[in-house]
């Protein structure tokens, strides 16, 4: 895996999130109480032996500088190779349209780059992948492009905005559609790919000349008779972070061990920045049950089906069940939360109720007095 270089790509926007993403890119929303969306991403890249990161920025991206650092926490803080956080160059496309630019802006990084093959991945598609095992597959096949999918019902997970996969018993990709649109695949396009850096290079810059501007419908889609395009399939866990729904569900199967423990060690540890504080406090006859609770809590409470992350303080005599509280959140006395999100330091009064609809929780943004 020396010969393979991984780029994250941010360019890909997730609307439908947009009251978590006000302040921070979709790559740094938090997730799972010590984690955001890109950790998963970039420890699978270093878990599977690649040491050459590069990480296309988009919008909103000093949070993405502020949580990876110099990727100390990765091992990647290395003077040969590790990790590189690439900002939007919108010199020459002042009209920012698509990802396609942001590739065309960093030729030069890929030119200096010495590998071989490059794994191009999201950071809202969550899982636990040895991408060895990919490139693997890609050069058993002789493919030109390989794309990493899972099989999953998306009319039962309530999952929009995907890109479905068709392939014949050959494993080729015969055709890909946008899932709002009429299909018969169950096979989600997971926003993964495995390429030859040249082969990169020379479609971002045919298409950017052409007027195109998106890598997955003007490079991928708009090639698959041209180029030979295979389907790798990953059978683990998957978690698809593009909207509010999505991102309440699948945090809360996290509250199922089989879920937790496929997602977090399986193949490989999930790694993130690390923040030295103390062990959660729990006071005598509080209620926890049935939660995942980060350190530097103190919780007087109840506590019941719920994510806090670090700094979370529950009083006496407050009650919170099926919600997610994000960092440093204050939950006075007697108060009462259910099927709510609170995003990073919000405060909620004494006797305050916020009550959600399971399918549609309520989100209160950053920093908000409640």
């Amino acid at each position: 895996m020396n010969n393979v270089l991984g780029v994250i790509n941010l360019s890909i926007n997730q609307p439908l999130l947009h009251e978590l993403t006000y302040s921070r890119a979709t790559a740094t929303v938090p997730f799972g109480g010590r984690y955001r969306l890109i950790d998963f991403v970039l420890s699978n890249m270093v878990n599977s032996g690649i040491n050459n990161v590069a990480v296309l920025a988009h919008n909103n991206y000093r949070s993405i500088i502020d949580h990876l650092g110099s990727g100390k926490e990765w091992d990647l803080d290395r003077k040969q190779k590790g990790l590189y956080i690439l900002p939007p160059n919108n010199t020459h496309f002042p009209g920012f349209n698509g990802d396609l630019q942001n590739f065309y802006g960093s030729l030069d990084y890929f030119a200096r780059s010495t590998e071989e093959y490059v794994v191009v991945s999201s950071s809202h598609m969550i899982c636990n992948i040895n991408f060895a095992e990919v490139v693997e597959f890609h050069q058993k096949r002789n493919a030109d492009i390989t794309i990493i999918y899972k099989e999953m019902n998306t009319s039962e997970e309530n999952l929009a905005n995907l890109i479905m996969v068709e392939q014949n018993d050959d494993g080729r990709v015969t055709n890909m559609t946008e899932n709002h649109l009429k299909h018969d695949s169950s096979k989600v396009y997971m926003r993964t790919i495995v390429i030859k850096k040249e082969l990169l290079v020379d479609l971002v810059k045919k298409s950017v000349a052409q007027n195109y501007y998106d890598l997955v419908r003007h490079v991928i889609m708009r090639n698959l008779d041209a180029l030979n395009v295979y389907a790798f399939e990953y059978k683990g866990h998957l978690a698809v972070i593009n909207s509010i729904h999505n991102y309440y569900k699948f945090s809360m199967d996290l509250l199922k061990p089989e879920v937790y423990e496929s997602l977090f060690f399986e193949p490989g540890p999930i790694y993130t920045k690390i923040k030295d504080e103390p062990p959660t406090k729990y006071t005598r006859d509080i209620q926890a049950a049935n939660s995942l609770i980060a350190n530097g809590c103190i919780i007087e409470g109840t506590v019941e089906n719920s994510i806090l992350f670090r700094g979370v303080k529950v009083a006496k005599g407050a009650v919170v069940k099926n919600s997610i509280l994000m960092q440093n959140c204050v939950i006075e006395e007697e108060a009462f939360l259910e099927h709510v999100i609170l995003d990073k330091e919000v405060y909620v009064t004494q006797g305050s109720r916020l009550i959600g609809e399971q399918t549609a929780p309520t989100v209160f943004t950053k920093k908000s007095r409640i």
